[in-house]
């Protein structure tokens, strides 16, 4: 004699939508991690004048139905002038590059410094690294994929 169930077909829905939210949690989860790593060590290699830059550094993790897309933001509007700079002048005391030039479309303009930040240490001090932010994911490459191996096994 056998017994009639209800709802099976309800049972196997939820417990494979419970799977797929846990996989995707496992994944975000992994993301923020490698995010983490990948992003301290940028840190590390950023050039320091007055911090604003590695301040400006953030994360934003999203998941959809393509999967999970993480990223290591600067809000810093140069952050990608100072990333993608040559390094040319490391080591070299900061310093004003010279003067603008007192002719302007208005009139005669009072000449003002330009470049030098804060005119203190030298160009990519402390520990500054031109393309900080690739040679940081580039460096932690195998980090990030025993992270992901880690936090998304069953």
């Amino acid at each position: 004699m056998g017994i009639k169930v209800k709802g099976v077909g309800q049972v196997v829905k939820n417990l494979n939508k419970f799977i797929d939210d846990t996989a995707g949690i496992k994944a975000v989860r992994a993301t923020y991690k490698v995010l983490d790593v990948i992003g301290i060590d940028a840190a590390v290699m950023t050039p320091v004048d007055s911090s604003n830059l590695i301040n400006s550094q953030s994360k934003d993790v999203n998941l959809d139905a393509r999967g999970v897309k993480g990223k290591l933001i600067y809000s810093a509007k140069y952050a990608l002038a100072v990333h993608n700079a040559s390094g040319k002048l490391k080591g070299q005391p900061r310093a004003d590059f010279g003067m603008t030039s007192n002719r302007s479309d208005v009139g005669p303009q009072k000449p003002k410094a330009f470049g030098g930040g804060t005119k203190q240490g030298n160009y990519w001090d402390p520990h500054g690294e031109p393309q900080f932010l690739l040679k940081a994911l580039k460096k932690n490459k195998d980090v990030a994929y025993d992270i992901f191996k880690k936090e998304l096994k069953p």
